[in-house]
């Protein structure tokens, strides 16, 4: 029991965890929850939530802690050794949750639980856990005759591959990228602490000049603000062909598109649905494929008239900086061009009011205010030397979260940003598990001695992210398996991180979590009135374009048919014929590097993002009401949404909160696109 992996009484050891452990402790885990199940699966004794679910919550709380380190360093200090014993344990892992979701003995008993007359003397948030292992059994294919459990546990195992492949090679792709420039007078326009990093990148290399790379903090401010059009082009059109056929053959994504859509199909089939969306939407809040493309269809109706509106301004615009035919490498730079006339300030002079010290500083400020809790940077072993560890108390000073934070790119780290589960809160013999989450971004690291700073957009990823690990934090379940975001329809997951953006665009927020870089001043209430003025530039545009993405993963769910003549390329083209203003290149390979919905738990449910929004700006419209830093108001989203986790359906838990169904006003009015 050396083995750190197996360390399961306090906080993870991640100095100590190395790729040799992973094997083992797994081959460890598994070997005792084999037996675990044998014994439960022969127990002679009617099934009780204590001598049987709780033994099954317990099996499944080690084997998820050790794994979601495994995971969680897979994603942010990747390295061949690692990404081996990642993927070994994968398929043995994807092997395991086959043979358990398919096992009609625990399906049994499970349905034997829900018929007692101990049902009715549950918890809430027990009796939601054994109906959800229902429905999911069955959607693992319990019910399924011999012949066909083999095939569907076959494909669970090859999709997992696939998947974990598919993300593989858009990282490889984006870390083998590098375009080093000896001319200065190419990189004119670029911010000077953009040009300092790659100077440092290219110096590192042993090379003169600049390295400008495809991770974000170096691709979109060239693509925002460097004059050289050539430049411009040639990043982008690097990054837009990603894990494509003009890359490598090794790193081609378009097979393995083909390959997990015909997977994905055939496994909805096996259990009876028409499609993948089918099956997807079993687990969510929407009620049906027809209602999804509905909502999207009608969303696109009322925004695209403003989209139209954003482009035309654009196309004017950009002709006046002498582009007369507008490429998508133009976009960025146009409309930064435009944001900067028209509002008469630029992204770059509003990120030095943004030092990382100020921005953690005014987000613990504004969850500490509205929720009574303290925040408190603390003590654990960490990953990467810049990575952090903190501490959420209640008022009382008891512990009640703890989280980790990451917050720059770096080579080996994949791209984007998102929370993740380290630990999950549950009660055991009166023992309380305190939740702790990973808080992972891809923001600018530190130059010379000057602090990080970070763009509005990147302050905006921030507070998002930390709506999520307030979700997995701050709950009040006792049980496992609904604990936190456990549980929670996967369309209503965006809900506590999407509402905890707009405190971003509070005055009383703002200007306590800036101080300029140089001067240390406040942000200038001047310069902030412009911000908002500012906040739905192009906002039409952008609504279609998540449209867009969402279309066309529903309809690759639902209506394409893999096996046909039509391509994946073809039908996005059909997607942007009925919704896209900004039409991108023929050569564009959006779909090989679409990881949310290839490899990161998304497909048929991209449209949750959108989805989200309507429940968040809504919710978000009873703190307008109340006053946005009001407690009662922060305790009742406590009490109804956060506390709650998934022991209960997320209509529920929004309707307790704003005591009604949600209406799409307060979205399409924060978007400017009201009345």
């Amino acid at each position: 029991m050396s083995n750190p992996l197996l360390h399961f009484t306090g906080l993870p050891k991640f100095d100590e965890v190395k790729a040799e452990h992973v094997s083992p402790a797994v081959d460890f885990l598994l070997s005792d929850a084999r037996a675990t199940i044998e014994t439960l699966a022969l127990s002679k004794d009617t099934p009780t939530w204590d001598n049987f679910a709780a033994k099954l919550e317990d099996m499944e709380e080690k084997i998820s802690r050790a794994w979601s380190q495994v995971g969680h360093m897979n994603g942010v200090v990747n390295s061949p050794e690692l990404r081996e014993a990642y993927n070994d344990n994968l398929a043995k892992l994807t092997d395991f949750y086959a043979d358990l979701g398919q096992d009609e003995r625990l399906y049994a008993k499970f349905r034997a639980l829900r018929a007692s007359q101990q049902f009715d003397t549950l918890t809430t948030s027990q009796k939601k856990i054994i109906e959800n292992e229902l429905r999911d059994f069955r959607l693992s294919g319990a019910e399924l005759p011999a012949e066909q459990k083999i095939r569907f546990k076959e494909i669970q195992e090859a999709l997992a591959k696939l998947s974990s492949k598919f993300e593989e090679n858009v990282l490889d792709n984006t870390n083998d990228y590098a375009l080093y420039i000896e001319d200065v007078s190419v990189l004119t326009g670029i911010p000077e602490d953009v040009l300092q990093t790659a100077k440092a990148a290219a110096t590192k290399d042993d090379k003169t000049g600049w390295k400008f790379t495809l991770h974000f903090p170096s691709y979109l401010p060239v693509l925002q603000y460097a004059q050289n059009r050539e430049l411009r082009e040639t990043l982008y059109r690097a990054y837009a062909t990603r894990a494509s056929e003009f890359g490598k053959t090794e790193w081609d994504n378009t097979p393995i598109i083909s390959q997990i859509l015909k997977l994905k199909l055939e496994a909805a089939k096996l259990l009876g649905f028409a499609n993948y969306a089918e099956l997807s939407i079993a687990t969510k809040m929407a009620e049906s494929v027809k209602q999804v493309n509905g909502f999207l269809q009608d969303l696109a109706k009322k925004a695209k008239p403003y989209a139209l509106k954003d482009k035309a301004e654009l196309d004017e615009y950009a002709a006046k900086l002498g582009i007369t035919d507008m490429q998508a490498w133009d976009v960025a730079y146009a409309s930064e061009k435009l944001r900067e006339e028209k509002y008469a300030f630029s992204d770059l002079e509003v990120k030095q009011y943004f030092p990382e010290n100020k921005v953690l500083t005014g987000l613990f400020k504004v969850v500490e205010t509205i929720f009574g809790v303290h925040v408190t940077k603390s003590h654990a072993s960490v990953w990467h030397d810049s990575a952090s560890f903190y501490d959420i108390k209640n008022h009382a000073g008891h512990l009640i979260g703890q989280f980790y934070l990451d917050l720059y790119a770096r080579n080996n780290k994949r791209g984007g940003a998102w929370m993740d589960e380290a630990i999950t809160r549950r009660k055991v013999a009166g023992q309380l598990t305190t939740p702790v989450a990973f808080l992972t971004c891809n923001f600018s690291e530190p130059v010379g001695d000057k602090p990080a700073l970070f763009t509005h957009d990147e302050v905006l990823t921030m507070f998002h992210e930390f709506g999520h690990g307030l979700h997995h934090m701050l709950t009040l379940v006792d049980d496992y398996s609904v604990s936190g975001i456990k549980g929670v329809e996967w369309d209503a997951v965006e809900l506590p991180s999407q509402l905890m953006e707009n405190f971003c665009w509070e005055w009383d927020v703002l200007r306590n979590m800036t101080a300029h870089v140089d001067t240390g001043a406040q942000l200038p209430r001047a310069l902030f009135d412009k911000m908002v003025a500012a906040k739905n530039f192009q906002a039409g545009m952008q609504t279609m374009r998540q449209i867009e993405f969402s279309l066309f993963d529903i309809r690759l769910h639902s209506e394409f048919d893999p096996y046909g003549s039509k391509t994946v390329l073809d039908l996005i083209e059909e997607v942007r014929d009925e919704v896209a203003v900004v039409r991108p290149p023929k050569w564009n390979r959006f779909p090989n590097n679409f990881t949310h919905i290839f490899s990161g738990g998304y497909s048929a449910g991209y449209y949750s993002y959108k989805w989200a929004e309507v429940l968040s700006a809504d919710a978000y419209s009873l703190f307008e009401e109340n006053g946005i830093l009001s407690p009662e108001t922060g305790e009742r989203y406590w009490r109804e949404i956060l506390a709650k986790g998934g022991s209960r359906t997320a209509m529920e838990s929004f309707t307790a909160f704003r005591g009604r169904e949600p209406s799409i006003d307060a979205l399409l009015r924060h978007n400017g696109m009201a009345g």
